[in-house]
């Protein structure tokens, strides 16, 4: 299993002008993105690639691309260490995880249908 993390990129000169860079309009701010936990996939560049299919975006106000892939085990022990505490960082961190899977994927009704995709994954099964 892997964890891909994506980079979501914004042109605010989308929002009121054109936001194109040939009309000098165009203003891109790095904003966070989502974490995959990606399952069923035994190879690196395949999870990666399972992402970039799901999630990729390239428009003149948004983009979205996988820009980071390391295993459930590399990434867990980077999670922050609260000691057990009531509102742990470390629990909403493992709560925001998106669980995909090619699997699954198959069960999808539609091209957009996300319903498919799982939230979250716990201590335990770390």
């Amino acid at each position: 299993m892997f964890i891909v993390t994506t980079q979501v990129l914004e042109n605010y000169g989308a929002h009121a002008e054109s936001g194109k860079f040939a009309d000098g309009q165009n203003y891109w701010k790095f904003k966070s993105g989502d974490e995959y936990l990606v399952e069923d996939l035994d190879r690196e560049q395949d999870a990666m690639a399972f992402v970039a299919a799901l999630c990729m975006e390239n428009g003149i106000g948004w983009k979205e691309y996988p820009c980071h892939i390391q295993t459930v085990t590399e990434w867990a022990n980077e999670l922050p260490d609260d000691a057990g505490e009531v509102q742990s960082s470390r629990d909403y961190y493992l709560s925001r995880v998106k669980r995909v899977s090619p699997i699954k994927a198959k069960e999808r009704k539609t091209k957009n249908d996300r319903s498919w995709i799982e939230q979250g994954i716990t201590e335990e099964e770390l």
